[in-house]
């Protein structure tokens, strides 16, 4: 009776304990604090490089903030573009603030807001903040919590960060709506509006709206205040204000969902035994969405349910890749042009750049494009969106990485960029240029304006007394998107993450 009693009480007091100590431990510093190691190394350019404007375009979806600012991928196409020139040549100040307090966070997801402020998500050993950040100084103007998800409470209490790293929902695919609110799914099964308001010199962050979806989700899931589980759960991976004014939602367990914010009506389907650990991809009247299986496009009928366009399988492997994050493509579908849409695959050895036609193809015809492999013989795996503009396709090789907590030795990194073009008469693709720059994992970013992709990449830096493999030199390197040539190198600092 007594070991009953004592296992019914321990949740309990680590409840409380996570009160009482995690706020002191987990504060956001209000100015910012540099992250350590910063590198003295001068930037360098090529001098024989001229910006110049790349060829393409990006169309605004219905409900979300500008093209470059709406999503961590840019835009609702998840193209990766921004409508910026970015820096190039002359003096640059880098700038750093490390997230969190006691304990650090990481942060991956960055919104821009109509008058300059950002919106930084960044993820901790307790759950997902997100930042109000000043971007003159990266003063934090104000922070909101989160509610912890479960993949946190058990990597605490299993001691395995990657169950963590294999959790993308929560809230880390948030979206910038055309009112400059965040949109967005937390770990509670609640869909969620928040808003930054300020009042005289000081800033807020508050939620606004929130629809419970917890009787659409099961939610039996293991977390500090819920030791004991005895039935199903799943979590909502990514909202997004979509065509006709819906919420298109999706779960980590292949649920699919409408929310009409005006009615609370909510609709949903199941795609069963599948797993959807990526944002989705949108136009006006179309929703993409990439399971471990399959790529989908929906669109919503006319009482507001998801209703099915297509469904094409990929090639998903026999196994999960160091690099990615389940069994099954690691990107986030990308709208290409008018016509296409890619992914990578998860075909064992070499994965491919799979491209294929989005829009009504004639009875008899095939939507598959093109199915080229990547990269070298079991050292092929991307879990990042790709860069997609004009008719071009880019895409890093993350195979070899596992995250950033455990991460140890940077040579098991394989490293390389590629990109592709689909032909003008949509018969294939080719491949143009590679790079042999080391992505751990990052997501790239192609500045339209100047035609330059940027990229964090790395290489090892040595002990001169020993040899033996140190910190990483980090830096913002930047590859011409025409030839693939750098012609940008920002030294950032050292480090091992």
């Amino acid at each position: 009776m007594k070991k009953r009693w004592f296992l019914l009480a321990l949740p309990a007091a680590l409840a409380a304990g996570l009160m009482v100590g995690v706020p002191f431990l987990d504060r956001e510093a209000v100015i910012a604090r540099p992250l350590d190691g910063r590198s003295a190394l001068a930037p360098s350019w090529d001098a024989a490089f001229l910006p110049a404007p790349v060829a393409g375009s990006v169309a605004p979806v219905q409900g979300l903030a500008a093209v470059g600012s709406a999503t961590m991928h840019g835009d609702g196409w998840q193209s990766d573009t921004h409508p910026v020139a970015g820096p190039f040549g002359g003096a640059v100040e880098v700038r750093s603030r490390r997230a969190g307090g006691k304990l650090q966070r990481q942060c991956a997801t960055f919104l821009f807001r109509r008058d300059g402020n950002i919106f930084a998500m960044c993820g901790g050993l307790f759950g997902f903040r997100i930042v109000l950040i000043d971007p003159a100084n990266l003063r934090a103007l104000a922070t909101y919590d989160l509610p912890m998800r479960p993949s946190a409470f058990q990597t605490i209490i299993h001691r395995d960060p990657d169950i963590t790293s294999s959790d993308s929902s929560g809230g880390a695919y948030m979206v910038l709506d055309d009112k400059d609110r965040l949109v967005l799914g937390d770990s509670r099964q609640q869909v969620r509006v928040l808003e930054a308001a300020k009042s005289g010199s000081a800033w807020s962050v508050r939620s606004t709206r929130a629809w419970n979806l917890r009787p659409y989700i099961p939610h039996d899931c293991q977390n500090y205040d819920n030791w004991f589980t005895n039935g199903p759960c799943d979590m909502l991976t990514s909202v997004v204000p979509g065509p006709g004014g819906l919420y298109w939602w999706t779960t980590r367990f292949g649920r699919v969902g409408t929310l009409d914010p005006r009615t609370g009506k909510v609709s949903r389907t199941l795609l069963k035994q599948e797993e959807i650990q990526n944002a989705v991809a949108q136009e006006d009247g179309a929703i993409y969405i990439l399971s471990d299986h399959a790529l989908y496009a929906f669109e919503a009928a006319s009482d507001g349910a998801p209703r099915l366009r297509w469904r094409e399988a990929y090639d998903r492997g026999s196994a999960r890749k160091t690099g990615s994050i389940n069994q099954g493509s690691g990107t986030t579908p990308t709208l290409v042009g008018r016509d296409y849409i890619a992914i990578a695959d998860n075909a064992d050895e070499r994965i491919n750049l799979v491209v294929l036609r989005r829009g009504a193809i004639p009875e008899g015809a095939k939507r598959l494009v093109c199915s080229i492999p990547m990269f070298a013989k079991g050292a092929s795996a991307t879990d990042n969106s790709m860069v997609g503009f004009g008719r071009s396709v880019v895409v890093e090789n993350n195979s070899g990485y596992t995250n950033a907590r455990s991460h140890k030795d940077y040579r098991t990194v394989a490293g390389g960029v590629s990109r592709f073009d689909i032909r003008d008469d949509g018969s294939g693709c080719d491949l143009v240029w590679t790079s042999p720059l080391k992505v751990p994992s990052v997501v790239a970013k192609l500045a339209t304006r100047s035609g330059i992709l940027w990229y964090l990449g790395m290489e090892g830096v040595r002990k001169p007394d020993t040899g033996k493999p140190d910190d990483q030199l980090w830096s913002l390197a930047g590859l011409d998107f025409v030839t693939g040539r750098e012609v940008a190198r920002i030294p950032l600092g050292t480090g091992n993450n």
